[in-house]
Order: structure tokens, then C-alpha cells, then sequence
């Protein structure tokens, strides 16, 4: 079966072959999507004693009562490899066109128009405020039933227990960068921890949540701080929701240690007795307090907040590390202390000019700089492989370079953007080769975009985000990153790309966007100054950079 499934590159199209050759004694009632959305929920919450033999029977029940078709899109739901080319954008402009024409009838025979489309975005900008304070469609979609999309925001927002999106930051290429950007304004420098971003809420019930950034239920996988958020918190506080990075700690030297260490923790079951790698909670920003949604209110509100209501424990529970800054030689030099302390960079954002917290954006109130800019290389990339080349050599038996690409959040697509086959150990390259190969599928997906020279040996399902550092971003006639931004027919590559680390943390959509890589390119100093050197290099260099892989 697993020979077949590897074989088709699909389980749902293998679910839908079966399928075909089952003979039933009774025909069962027809699958209904209320009926098939419930079980599914089911599934979900399922928890407790045998909860694998109920998920088992649950699936084997819709099995039973599916068609051939019915099955292969099953299958694919359960497995969460949908791969449709549907995104969060694209859904909720779809919930906001069916609710405009389920109101009004007429508004069918407008879509397409240019009245239709102007109406279509500035309503849609309403739902998708309401789903970054509350990503919950059971909430969302009764309340636009009922209160229409002008009361979302009355009935749907933060409420602790239910994950938003978390602010992010714009990558820089400097500290006199920073000082252009933010020009005029009050800002603050924090330590940028290497840890796993952690959005710690506390109900009226006392109960504590833990999220990752992309939404993921971390709650099982943190005993340790759901014991401690207890201690922290000041009597008068009753529920919150909190920013932190959960960071891997040295008790015994006081020291933070590798994003890698903090990895090896177990993700599910963890009983408190067998946890060997300790975490501390770095809190950098506060965004529910007693009730009161604090994300309108600017940074330095909110972080006086943050100190009033938690109390500090070393190793266990501290405030981020951060200054109060505004000359060249002092964030420079605080930006080293950060290095020496094992963090990543800083952080710098502003305290009062436009400081509100943007739920889901990449603010350019937010800036990262990090000590890639020391070495003078500019800043990481967060990319996606979708294909391989067998390894020759002393890399035979493993993959020897792979593809890698960005994500286009308008196409949905996944460009290519670099071959890569530096950066890696020995342990990477059997680890990531052993991963990827429950990822393979027998041809390229219809969504990725890529140039036919390239041609892998293999190819993957998008399912991994690696963490990759280049020399520079330079104009390419092979890949497609960005194509159709800078050149109708020329994407963006990297140039001498390296393996830097694993991001178990992303998701494949969170990776680096198309429109970030041309923000990229265009911030290099070779293209600000106009010489075309990025151009030249990137044109004359891409046959030397494309045989670079092994």
C-alpha cells in the first residue's frame, strides 16, 4: 500500500483507485458537507483513552459512505495537502462575494465589473480585519450571518483562547538603515532571541494556552511554562494574552543556548519529569489585558503594561532585553552585546509614532537587524525545497543539491529562486534527504513556477522551510522569484545560497514572499546606486551558480 501511495505521489488519488474496486452488500445514505465538516471536527477534538482507534473508525465510517471522488478529496483534507492553490487572502474575498450576493441577488450579474471589484476589496477589508483579531470561522461566519459585515467588529475580536497572527518585522541592511527609516521617531533596540515564538493566553478560567506563530496548539509541548505563567502574573491581572520567544536555557551557566537545542524537545505527551532541555520565556510585548484589547494603544503603553502585570524569574521568565537608543555607535555596539549574548540581532521599534500592534502584518515599524549584516551578507531567507538532485560522490544514497522556493501570496505559486548543495553536515543531508522522501510526488505541482532547464530528479510536495543566507540577490533569466515585478520574463536568484537551519516553526506559506525578495534585490546597495552590478552579476554568474550544487 505505502509502495502504491509513493508510486501515485498521492493518498488521496490512491483512496480513490480503492475506491473504485469496493463492492458494498449495503449502499450507504450519501455523504452530506455538513455531515463530512462535523466529522472532521470530531476527529479533531477527539482526545483521551484509544483516541487513535475512534479517529480510525471515524475515517473508515466517511470511507465507507464516500464515492471515488469523494474519497481522493477526503483523504487529502485529513492529510492537510489540500495544494489547491488556495490561500487565507483568497477565501475570505470568496466568504465576502458570497455574502454581498447572498444580501443582495442583483450583485451576481456585477461581478466581474469594476464597480463590483472596488465594492468587493473595500468589504473585504473588513472581514479580514475581523479574522486577524478572530481567526475563527465558526465565530466569524454566524456573526456575518446574523450582524453583518459593519458589526463584525463589535462581536468578533480578541479573546484569549483563539491565536492571531503575530506582527512581524521588515529586515534591514544597517543601523544608518535604521536610522533612515525611522527618522524623527522614538525607538527602542530588544535582543532578537533565537528561540520559537510563543503567544501565551490566559482565559477568566484560568486556563493557559500556548501558540506558535503560525497558530499551532503548543500547549502540550510547554508543561513547564503552563506551571510557571502561575507564578508570574500579578494578582490584580485575570486574563491576558502575551508575546514572548521561548528560548532554550542553561540553568547551571545562565546562558541561552541554539535555536537546534531548543528542536530536540519533544512536541507531544511531554510529561514535565522528562523534560531535559529547559526554556525561558523572553516577554516583548503585551497584546489583551483584563479584558481590554491593548493593540491600539502604542509600544511604550503597552510595555509599561507588561512590566506592571508580570513579575520577573530568572532563567524562567524575563522581559526581553532592550534600550532606549538613537546614536550610530550605541545601537552598534548594543547590537554586539546582543551577539556575545547569543541572541540573534536586535529588534528596533518605534515607542510612539505609528508603535500600535499590527495583528498579521510585516510592519516597517518593526525592523530586524541581525548579525548577518556584521559579516556584511545581508539578511536570511526563509525558502521552501520542491525538488532534488541525486547526490554523486561521496553524497551518493542522499540528495546532492536541491531546488528551492519563495511563495507568491497574489498567485499563490511557489518560484523558484536557487539550486542549493552548501551549508550542509553529513547528519543535514541524511536527515533532510530521509524527511523529504514522505514528501515526493511524481511530477511538479500545477502551482509551481519554474524554468524547464532546471528539471530536478526528483520533486516535493511543499512541506519543509529552510532558513538560507546568500552573498547577494541578483536578476536571473532562469528563476522565477518575482517574475513579472522588476522583468516580464526575469525573476530574482540568490548567489552562493547556503543551508543555514531548519524552520519546523513555518509553514510553507509563511515563507519568504515573492514581494519581500524584490524588497530585497532593490535594497542592495549595487542596485540603489544604480551601477547594475547585481544585474551584470547575476546575468554572467547564473551558469557558475546553477552547477554550484554539489
Amino acid at each position: 500500500m505505502k509502495k502504491d501511495i509513493a508510486s501515485l505521489g498521492d493518498i488521496g488519488l490512491y483512496a480513490e483507485k480503492s475506491k473504485s474496486n469496493q463492492k458494498l452488500l449495503v449502499k450507504p445514505k450519501p455523504l452530506t458537507v455538513s455531515a463530512v465538516f462535523d466529522a472532521f471536527k470530531t476527529i479533531a477534538m477527539m482526545t483521551g483513552n484509544q483516541v487513535q482507534s475512534k479517529k480510525v473508525d471515524k475515517i473508515k465510517s466517511l470511507i465507507t459512505s464516500s464515492s471515488p471522488i469523494e474519497s481522493r478529496f477526503i483523504m487529502r483534507s485529513l492529510a492537510g495537502k489540500m495544494r489547491i492553490g488556495l490561500g487565507e487572502k483568497s477565501l475570505l474575498q470568496a466568504l465576502t462575494q458570497a455574502y454581498l450576493i447572498f444580501k443582495d441577488e442583483s450583485n451576481a450579474k456585477l461581478v466581474g465589473s469594476d464597480k463590483f471589484k472596488e465594492k468587493l476589496a473595500k468589504k473585504s477589508l473588513l472581514l479580514q480585519t475581523a479574522y486577524c483579531e478572530c481567526p475563527n470561522y465558526d465565530k466569524i461566519i454566524p456573526t456575518l450571518m446574523e450582524h453583518g459585515l459593519e458589526n463584525l467588529s463589535k462581536f468578533c475580536f480578541l479573546t484569549p483562547g483563539i491565536p492571531l497572527k503575530p506582527m512581524l518585522a521588515h529586515p534591514t541592511k544597517g543601523v544608518q538603515d535604521v536610522l533612515e527609516r525611522l527618522e524623527g521617531a522614538k525607538f527602542t533596540c530588544e535582543y532578537k532571541y533565537d528561540g520559537e515564538r510563543a503567544q501565551i493566553h490566559l482565559n477568566d478560567d484560568k486556563d493557559t494556552y500556548i501558540y506558535s506563530r503560525n497558530q499551532e496548539n503548543n500547549t502540550e509541548k510547554y508543561p513547564d511554562i503552563v506551571k510557571l505563567i502561575h507564578e508570574i502574573v500579578s494578582p490584580n491581572v485575570t486574563n491576558f494574552i502575551l508575546d514572548c520567544e521561548a528560548v532554550a536555557f542553561d540553568v547551571s551557566t545562565k546562558q541561552i543556548l541554539p535555536f537546534q537545542v531548543l528542536s530536540t524537545r519533544k512536541r507531544k505527551n511531554v510529561d514535565e519529569s522528562e523534560i531535559t532541555v529547559r526554556v525561558c520565556l523572553f516577554a516583548f510585548d503585551l497584546l489583551y489585558l483584563n479584558s481590554e484589547s491593548l493593540v491600539t494603544k502604542d509600544l511604550s503603553e503597552r510595555r509599561e503594561l507588561l512590566r506592571q502585570s508580570f513579575n520577573e524569574v530568572e532563567g524562567k521568565f524575563m522581559l526581553a532585553t532592550s534600550k532606549d537608543l538613537s546614536d550610530v555607535d550605541a545601537i552598534q555596539e548594543f547590537l554586539e552585546e546582543s551577539i556575545k549574548s547569543k541572541c540573534e540581532g536586535l529588534m528596533i521599534k518605534t515607542l510612539h509614532d505609528d508603535a500600535t500592534y499590527e495583528i498579521a502584518k510585516r510592519s516597517r515599524k518593526w525592523l530586524k537587524l541581525k548579525k548577518d549584516y556584521l559579516e556584511g551578507v545581508g539578511d536570511t531567507l526563509d525558502l521552501v525545497p520542491i525538488g532534488a538532485y541525486l547526490g554523486k560522490g561521496k553524497r551518493t544514497g542522499v540528495y546532492g543539491g536541491f531546488l528551492l522556493a519563495c511563495y507568491d501570496e497574489e498567485s499563490e505559486e511557489f518560484q523558484s529562486i536557487c539550486k542549493i548543495g552548501t551549508g550542509f553536515t553529513d547528519e543535514d543531508l541524511s536527515s533532510l534527504s530521509a524527511s523529504l522522501k514522505e514528501s515526493l510526488v511524481a511530477k511538479p505541482k500545477s502551482y509551481f513556477l519554474f524554468d524547464d532547464s532546471l528539471n530536478p530528479d526528483v520533486w516535493f510536495e511543499p512541506s519543509q522551510v529552510w532558513e538560507v543566507k546568500c552573498a547577494d540577490l541578483s536578476i536571473s533569466p532562469v528563476h522565477r522569484a518575482g517574475v513579472g515585478l522588476l522583468d516580464d520574463t526575469k525573476g530574482i536568484s540568490l548567489r552562493f545560497p547556503r543551508f543555514i537551519k531548519l524552520r519546523e516553526d513555518k509553514k510553507p506559506e509563511d515563507a519568504t514572499t515573492a514581494s519581500q525578495v524584490v524588497d530585497m534585490y532593490r535594497n542592495q546597495e549595487s542596485v540603489k546606486s544604480g551601477d547594475g552590478g547585481a544585474e551584470a552579476a547575476g546575468t554572467a554568474g547564473s551558469k557558475e551558480d546553477e552547477n554550484d550544487y554539489y
